[in-house]
């Protein structure tokens, strides 16, 4: 007998083929591929909320109400009356243009030139000149801001040193604080903050090759006509790096000024953070001030959006 031949009629046709497994959706497969990545910075990520986004949050929410330290049964939400109040008050419009004095007095003109200037100058300076120089001058940086403005006020105060020498030299002498007090705080910032902006600019210096300027130099380039051309070309991001940081930096002072003048005399050299604390903390007004650190959280951010655009153009 032979076997009988496999039953290949239409009815096998007809049976459906089995289920497959679906393959897996695209999500699925970036979110296996992204979660090893980003689990190792989940507890960074849970610190940053609960000490930086929590407490920038609940200031935000405070800014709209009326809380006050005294006096006060529970707060109320007010809306942006308090924003309304900080441009209508003289004393706030006072202290952003002494802010701004003061940032463009002592950060973008003071610190930058001066420490673009003494890293230039270090470069062909000896050794021993190089680390004299060096230590004076972060000497002055890594001294606590409350020693730094007690030794800027014996030096500009009337009976200081800044008038002896002026007297020894038999020129006139003044009361530097009252009658220039933002100038004054300007000078002792400078001389706190420039070594930060030296440190940065020799390290860039250092970057730049120096077969370039002596290059430059055979071809007959003094060096005004080096610097312009040749070291700022070639150091603008460094230069922008350093506006940006000293900026934000310079914006926040409080210290050094509290100690120096007190934002006095008559508000002549109270900055933004002056006049925060003096409305939170003197007056007892914690939602004005708030309002008035929001905005001045507007004023860094708005300064760094510029900074990182001219940045940008640069890559």
């Amino acid at each position: 007998m032979t076997a009988a031949a496999p039953h290949t009629g239409p009815e096998l046709a007809k049976i459906p083929p089995g289920p497959s497994a679906p393959p897996p959706a695209p999500a699925r497969r970036g979110l296996r591929r992204l979660l090893p990545r980003f689990l190792p910075l989940t507890p960074a990520l849970a610190l940053l909320l609960l000490f930086l986004a929590g407490p920038i949050a609940y200031c935000v929410l405070i800014a709209f109400t009326d809380l006050q330290l005294t006096g006060q049964a529970e707060e109320s939400f007010v809306g942006l009356e308090n924003f309304r109040r900080a441009f209508g008050d003289e004393e706030f419009l006072n202290a952003v243009w002494l802010t701004l004095v003061f940032t463009v007095l002592s950060s973008l003109i003071g610190q930058n030139t001066l420490g673009l200037a003494l890293a230039a100058l270090m470069q062909r300076a000896s050794r021993p000149v190089r680390t004299l120089t060096g230590g004076i001058v972060v000497t002055a940086w890594v001294l606590p801001e409350v020693v730094a403005g007690f030794l800027l006020y014996a030096f500009f105060r009337r009976e200081g040193t800044l008038n002896a020498i002026l007297d020894w030299l038999h020129l006139p002498s003044q009361n530097w604080l009252f009658t220039l007090p933002i100038l004054a705080v300007s000078f002792a910032n400078v001389w706190r903050g420039t070594a930060f902006s030296m440190l940065v600019y020799s390290a860039a210096l250092n970057e730049i090759p120096k077969e370039i300027t002596e290059a430059a130099e055979v071809d007959g380039a003094g060096g005004w006509r080096r610097m312009w051309h040749i070291t700022l070309p070639m150091i603008r991001r460094s230069i922008g790096t350093n506006l940006m940081l000293n900026t934000l930096q310079t914006l926040s002072v409080f210290g050094l000024i509290w100690v120096m003048t007190r934002g006095g005399p008559g508000g002549k050299s109270q900055t933004l953070p002056l006049f925060m604390y003096e409305q939170a903390f003197q007056n007892s007004l914690i939602g004005y001030g708030t309002a008035v650190a929001l905005l001045l959280l507007l004023v860094g951010s708005l300064f760094s959006v510029v900074y990182m655009r001219l940045l940008r153009t640069e890559v």
